[in-house]
């Protein structure tokens, strides 16, 4: 079988650093959801995070249904949180070499004490509007890209496949919106 050089082209230039670092972190990611379920015997997902987590304070049924679950929920999104932190601390900061990863190719790296750090170019307004609409998107559409788009595909649900094709529909569109209006982090 002969590939055609265009498509091939086409291909290599959605993944203009490789496509070795998404394989890597769709192995993990895929790693990590079966890992849940064998555990818990329930689907992966981050956004019933905060309804989890206010069953903790609140009596209202709404969150009660997630008392039995609710403390892997919160281990579960510590470990999204620390491992962001874990591979800014490491990885992009530079101190740990791969070759599926340039430190600095984005955000800024600085020096505090002799450590290098790293940090977003992103203004926290921004990442904080950001959250509050994704949480707001995660409530409308039922569920988040790692419950539809992992869990809900893998097991060929017709609901997560709309959602997932949805999702980025709509994320492709916007991107291209933000990048033709020049708005960059």
């Amino acid at each position: 079988m002969v590939a055609d050089p265009v498509l091939l082209q086409a291909v290599a230039d959605l993944f203009p650093n490789g496509i070795s670092r998404y394989a890597v972190g769709g192995l993990l990611v895929g790693l990590g959801t079966v890992v849940i379920y064998v555990g818990t015997g329930i689907p992966a997902g981050a956004s019933t995070f905060l309804e989890s987590t206010l069953s903790y304070v609140s009596d209202r049924s709404r969150f009660q249904r997630y008392v039995g679950s609710r403390d892997w929920r919160l281990v579960f999104t510590a470990g999204i949180v620390l491992g962001a932190l874990a591979f800014a601390a490491t990885v992009q900061s530079g101190a740990v070499a791969t070759s599926l990863y340039e430190p600095g190719t984005t955000g800024r790296l600085y020096e505090v004490a002799g450590v290098t750090l790293w940090t977003t170019d992103v203004q926290p307004w921004r990442l904080f509007i950001g959250g509050i609409l994704v949480g707001i998107g995660t409530r409308i559409g039922k569920g988040c890209t790692s419950g539809h788009g992992v869990c809900g595909v893998g097991s060929a649900s017709r609901t997560s496949l709309v959602g997932v094709a949805t999702f980025l529909t709509v994320a492709i569109g916007t991107a291209q919106v933000v990048a033709a209006l020049g708005v960059s982090p």
